[in-house]
């Protein structure tokens, strides 16, 4: 029985109880630490200000992999939850298995198409239907600095890979861990696409990690990207396997490391420990041009029962809402997906960030981040990630993870 089938068995069996007349929402998302915990809180608390019942499902672990997991297993046991943290061409894939819900009357009545950038509304339609709502834009090419650590050292943010190798150097030998790391295959991925950009730019970042095109794949500039790696490689703590990603940020936090590579959540952690930017950590794009995206959203199951259906139309409702588009971003540390929201009350890396996403769209160089799940679908994706922590993981060279990473995508196809 495929996935569409076992859908519209449960759906029947919904059929036949009644509807309850209160809006109610199970709802699956992989936010799970501080920041990310306090900011889904305000969701619940207007969901349930507007009369909703909200059963929180929460699966922690993997940067979304686990929660994946867990839902294909609720679908193909009949359960699939009203709404799902689902983003990029995942949500087309369940598309096409599943189906969606029809979200375009709320989407309509609302305006979407009026406040969303182009390029995050198409990330959000099925067959040019609306199918899943925008929460957000993290960018994720981003560094993150201990000011103590670095003013006491006298380093600046780093604008290049040249520069950030020397700052590590001078920190590694005045005794201090250079960057916070966590030893998971898509925190490594997250380090890799940032170098891919910074020394390929944006039309290589699109050649390799978008359209897949070999000559990319398999050119000097991603020998060099392999070469950047292992240099990183050389910056992190013995400790950093398994680490998840929330802790590498607790260490610059901490004072126990200077740097983080890693998108703008982290920036969620710290304004939930009370730091303030500017005063305790610093950010900075990482070293060269363009604005990688990863964009939250939330998509819908077709589910009968009175209750479920208004349970997700308020759901997208608030979820596109003026008022829960700005609360959740501060806490989130992300920008709101919406344009016509005031940044007034955000911090100064909110506002680059901002100002960053505008220009680049304009120029072309707003891209999908392939390591969270924006720019390809998951076959590919997967076999890129699993080259890159091969590669970090172990002594192979370069010539050898180019080659590696052409084959694994020429499989993957």
């Amino acid at each position: 029985m495929n996935l569409k089938s076992v859908l519209a068995a449960s759906t029947a069996v919904m059929m036949a109880a009644p509807a309850m007349a209160n809006p109610t929402a199970e709802v699956m998302h992989w936010w799970t630490s501080g920041g990310e915990a306090r900011s889904v809180a305000v969701l619940q608390e207007q969901f349930a200000a507007e009369g909703g019942t909200w059963t929180d499902m929460p699966v922690a672990g993997g940067g979304g992999d686990a929660a994946m997991t867990a839902l294909r297993a609720r679908v193909l046991s009949g359960n699939a939850p009203t709404a799902v943290q689902l983003k990029g061409p995942a949500i087309q894939e369940w598309f096409e298995e599943t189906g969606l819900a029809d979200i375009g009357t709320v989407a309509e009545e609302n305006g979407w198409d009026a406040v969303l950038p182009e390029q995050i509304a198409a990330h959000m339609k099925c067959d040019d239907q609306w199918c899943a709502a925008p929460v957000n834009v993290h960018r994720v090419n981003w560094i993150w600095g201990n000011k103590q650590i670095l003013d006491e050292h006298g380093i600046e943010m780093p604008t290049t890979w040249d520069e950030f190798n020397a700052a590590a150097e001078k920190l590694q030998a005045a005794g201090v861990t250079p960057l916070a790391h966590g030893g998971q295959n898509w925190q490594d991925a997250t380090i890799f696409e940032t170098v891919v950009l910074g020394l390929g730019g944006p039309e290589f970042y699109s050649q390799a990690l978008v359209d897949l095109d070999t000559e990319a794949l398999t050119s000097d500039t991603m020998r060099q990207v392999f070469d950047q790696m292992r240099t990183i490689r050389g910056y992190v703590d013995d400790n950093f396997s398994g680490r998840d990603w929330n802790l590498a940020t607790a260490m610059v936090m901490n004072d126990e490391a200077a740097f983080q590579i890693m998108g703008d959540w982290a920036k969620g952690e710290f304004l939930a420990a009370g730091k303030e930017p500017g005063v305790d950590f610093v950010c900075a794009p990482t070293p060269g041009e363009g604005f990688l995206y990863n964009v939250d959203s939330f998509a819908f199951f077709e589910l009968d029962g009175e209750d479920k259906q208004q349970g997700q139309a308020l759901l997208a409702s608030l979820i596109m809402g003026p008022e829960f588009q700005h609360t959740f971003n501060l806490n989130k540390g992300s920008i709101p997906a919406r344009t016509d929201v005031s940044l007034d009350d955000f911090d100064d890396c909110a506002k680059q960030s901002n100002a960053d996403m505008t220009a680049d769209a304009a120029s072309g160089s707003l891209l999908p981040s392939y390591a969270h799940g924006m720019a390809l679908r998951g076959a590919p994706a997967g076999a890129i990630t699993d080259v890159v922590t091969a590669h970090f993981n172990s002594d192979m060279s370069s010539d050898d993870a180019v080659q590696q990473l052409a084959d694994a995508v020429a499989n993957a196809m």
